[in-house]
């Protein structure tokens, strides 16, 4: 088997892992002339801290990630208080994670493109896809080098405007709300406490103001500021000149302006994840407000999602993927959308984060089945002690391309490559289990 991957942001990165680790041969290709650099999407949450441990990357992550800052508000120029858009927890036995991470997203890309080095597959730059057909066997793309390839599948992880969700005739469903710009960007700020983030408003619009956010590996911020109107002066002198008009004139002075742009609201949702052998996943299938910290995140677990149902190759477990993860994509849109809306209303709850933008709580289980943990449920981690006396987590044992068979002693013996005996009663009452259950998990982490 081989694929072809058509765009190297996080979604597409993470599927090559995916299949690599596997043994498929896989490309990915990319029509940026070179890497992105900037910090876009910098959340990243503890569902996907628990596939980056899958997928041999999390000390990395935790290693130049940052946790959620304190935020300072100011008004008019005035301290009136601090907060955090959610406390952190302490961790669980079943959630190792439980904690959001602030890393950009040109950092988590590199981390996965070393990833996939590991693997000798690199990705391909000034490389786009520019047409393709399929037969009931196989796809056939014409790349911009002018190379025809001949792959098993081929998958669209090319963003929002994507060529791949286009050529397939595949309608985007939603709005763009063109009544709001923000000018985005990464950049230093002498004068400012790069240990904490900044919210500068006013007294009489609190809500409507500029946030400092810091990010990790230097002294940079991720600037966001609400923009008048259609021009949009996305210089340094730009986001000086509000700064200085939200902040007041000497609070703070910028410099080394990395990245900026300027972005409008956007909750689409593809009709289709999938047409033949042709895929979907990340930004070319649904595209958020940042809002909740869900774009980035939900790409990721698509791909997660997608790698293991391509290597197994059989329909039934193909189609699965649009089920699932249109159905998911559709819920965390709606979740985007409202804490957008309130933030539009002024609401100030609309800083805050839940249990809802954690996506611990994805599940595919059927909605009629109340039990407290079924098939298509998260699998939680829980401590055992293994076959040697050791003790280890139950995430360590799904490490890998694998699925994993759960034996709660006494059990009959099985000849499943990956059966796990698990003796310890917190993990029986974790997975809500009695003596001689079985329980498998799928190679994504969820109960089959």
């Amino acid at each position: 088997m081989n694929a072809l991957i058509a765009g190297a942001g996080p979604t597409g990165l993470t599927l090559g892992i995916e299949l690599a680790q596997r043994g498929i041969a896989v490309r990915v290709i990319d029509k940026a002339t070179e890497f992105f650099n900037g910090s876009r999407g910098d959340g990243l949450q503890p569902r996907t801290l628990e596939v980056f441990e899958d997928l041999g990357v999390l000390d990395q992550v935790l290693e130049q990630s940052i946790a959620i800052p304190l935020m300072k508000i100011y008004l008019d120029g005035e301290l009136v208080g601090e907060r955090r858009m959610a406390e952190p927890v302490d961790p669980t036995p079943d959630i190792p994670y439980p904690n959001a991470r602030m890393l950009g997203q040109s950092r988590t890309e590199k981390i996965l493109r070393d990833k996939l080095a590991e693997y000798g597959v690199s990705v391909e730059l000034d490389t786009a896809i520019v047409g393709f057909s399929q037969t009931d066997d196989s796809v056939t793309a014409e790349l911009s080098t002018g190379e025809t390839v001949q792959v098993d599948y081929l998958v669209g992880a090319d963003g929002g405007r994507s060529f791949v969700r286009k050529q397939l005739g595949i309608a985007f469903e939603g709005t763009t709300d063109e009544s709001i710009h923000t000018l985005l960007g990464d950049v230093a700020a002498d004068g400012l406490d790069h240990e904490v983030g900044y919210w500068f408003a006013t007294k009489d619009n609190p809500m409507a103001g500029i946030a400092m956010t810091p990010l990790s590996g230097g002294d940079q911020f991720q600037f966001g500021a609400p923009l008048d109107g259609d021009d949009a002066d996305t210089s340094i002198e730009g986001l000086q000149a509000l700064v200085d008009k939200y902040a007041g004139a000497g609070t703070a002075k910028l410099r080394d302006l990395t990245w900026s742009t300027v972005w409008r609201p956007n909750v689409r949702l593809a009709a289709k994840f999938r047409v033949g052998r042709v895929f979907i996943a990340g930004d070319a299938a649904h595209v958020h407000p940042p809002t909740g910290g869900q774009g980035l995140n939900t790409g990721v677990q698509d791909a997660y999602n997608l790698g293991w149902k391509l290597a197994d190759g059989r329909e039934e477990v193909l189609a699965t993927y649009e089920t699932e993860r249109r159905t998911n994509a559709m819920r965390v849109l709606g979740i985007s959308a409202e804490l957008m809306q309130k933030h539009v209303e002024g609401d100030e709850s609309a800083m805050e984060r839940g249990e809802n933008t954690r996506q611990l709580d994805v599940s595919y289980r059927d909605p009629s089945d109340t039990r407290p943990l079924v098939s298509g449920d998260r699998a939680p981690d829980a401590p055992i002690i293994d076959a040697s006396g050791n003790k280890v987590r139950l995430f360590e044992l799904f490490r890998g391309p694998h699925e994993t068979l759960l034996r709660f002693s006494p059990a009959a013996a099985s000849d499943h490559p990956h059966a796990v005996e698990i003796t310890s009663a917190e993990a029986m009452a974790i997975y809500h289990a009695q003596p001689g259950d079985e329980i498998l998990i799928r190679p994504d982490g969820y109960l089959a």
